[in-house]
């Protein structure tokens, strides 16, 4: 969760972005989890307007502070085990943050607790349980819970049920479970079904698959700059560079602009942003000499530059010179600069981390004196001593 119980984090998403690129029905997927506690609260049946005040008066959302300025454990806990009155949307919210922290076990630990309290789970719980099991690399756990849930609770699967399912089985690799279940589906799969197969598709790069999910999402007219990122991130990949032209041209042809990465990170001297290749702060040269020093340890210590997020037909060292000017990359410099010894870096960044940034900030996790924490467009990533808390499943 960024905010509260969610509604926080949707309404910040918005301020964050102009009208016109307002997330739509795809990439809205990955606001899901912490809007599953607003659905909660939102429906006629569920807490009374008295039970909404005692919410605010005992903070039931979690304090603001310290969702946003701790990790998730174990000030929020604190405050959870702490509250005298709990409703469904405090256990949801913690079960999604936890979710989105990559602490599968503890999301599954609090729905145990919901149940023993006596709270029935309903489709919105089973929604923030699956996306805590996809994102914490829990596939057998998570397709145990989504049978529970149509078995033993009657609860009928949604789309977003079988996104959560499709997302867990193709994070794992499990492309070819992946792909019967959408087979399966009782209803026509939908454009969360098709984006969480492509993102699949990128990790694994499986070309020809993404193709096929790419037209489906053509063809609903559900494609959008996300979707085509990533088909152009498989083609690079497999070094297909005349498909990768293909694909600029077909969303300039479509109007489709891809929107520029652009990274926030907060130091003693005051919040910073930086877009891809942002040499306008006046620590530019300190930010670039930081970085140069910083990927040459770490390359001593075995990182390689994944080119293949260097979405250009270049030679290697150009590569790797494009994927040093990423704006996490600046951001964290930026961090390193301004912070206090000891004091935790706080990274948010408006689309999905990088792959080659999120294996550079693992190196160099194990040479800084901070942890590194990347708030990205799906999840928290919490880098520390050589390891990030995804665990891989991002």
């Amino acid at each position: 969760m960024a905010r509260g119980a969610g509604r926080g984090a949707a309404d910040a998403a918005g301020r964050a972005r102009p009208p016109e690129h307002r997330p739509d029905r795809a990439t809205d997927w990955a606001w899901r989890p912490p809007q599953a506690a607003v659905l909660v609260a939102q429906r006629p049946t569920r807490p009374t307007a008295r039970e909404a005040a005692a919410v605010t008066t005992t903070r039931l959302a979690m304090p603001e502070p310290v969702v946003e300025k701790a990790p998730l454990p174990p000030k929020t806990s604190l405050v959870f085990d702490s509250m005298p009155k709990r409703n469904e949307v405090s256990w949801t919210s913690m079960m999604s943050g936890y979710g989105m922290h990559g602490r599968g076990k503890e999301a599954l630990d609090i729905f145990d607790k919901m149940q023993k309290a006596g709270f029935v789970p309903n489709d919105i719980s089973f929604l923030v349980l699956l996306y805590a099991c996809s994102h914490s690399g829990m596939v057998d756990q998570g397709l145990d819970y989504f049978d529970i849930m149509r078995r033993d609770y009657g609860v009928v699967a949604s789309a977003e049920h079988y996104a959560c399912v499709i997302d867990l089985l193709a994070r794992s690799g499990r492309l070819d479970k992946a792909w019967k279940t959408i087979q399966e589906i009782p209803m026509e799969p939908s454009a969360v079904i098709w984006v969480a197969l492509l993102s699949a598709c990128r990790v694994h790069s499986k070309v020809e698959l993404a193709e096929y999910a790419l037209n489906k999402l053509v063809s609903m007219k559900a494609e959008n700059d996300g979707s085509y990122t990533l088909i152009s991130n498989i083609y690079a990949t497999a070094r297909q560079w005349k498909d990768v032209a293909r694909i600029r041209q077909l969303m300039k042809k479509s109007g489709i602009k891809k929107r520029p990465g652009c990274s926030w990170v907060q130091g003693n001297k005051g919040t910073a942003s930086f877009f891809v290749a942002d040499r306008s702060h006046p620590l530019s040269p300190e930010i670039y000499s930081l970085l140069e020093r910083l990927i040459g340890r770490i390359k001593v210590m075995g990182y390689v530059p994944e080119t293949n997020f260097a979405l250009h037909d270049v030679d290697d060292e150009e590569k790797n010179n494009l994927l040093t000017e990423h704006s996490e990359k600046l951001a964290l410099a930026y961090g390193l600069l301004t912070t206090s010894p000891g004091c935790p870096i706080r990274i948010t960044k408006n689309l999905r981390v990088c792959g080659d940034c999120h294996s550079a900030f693992t190196y160099i996790s194990k040479i800084v004196d901070h942890e590194i924490i990347v708030r990205d467009s799906s999840r928290f990533h919490h880098f520390k001593n050589g390891s990030c808390s995804c665990g891989g499943y991002w």
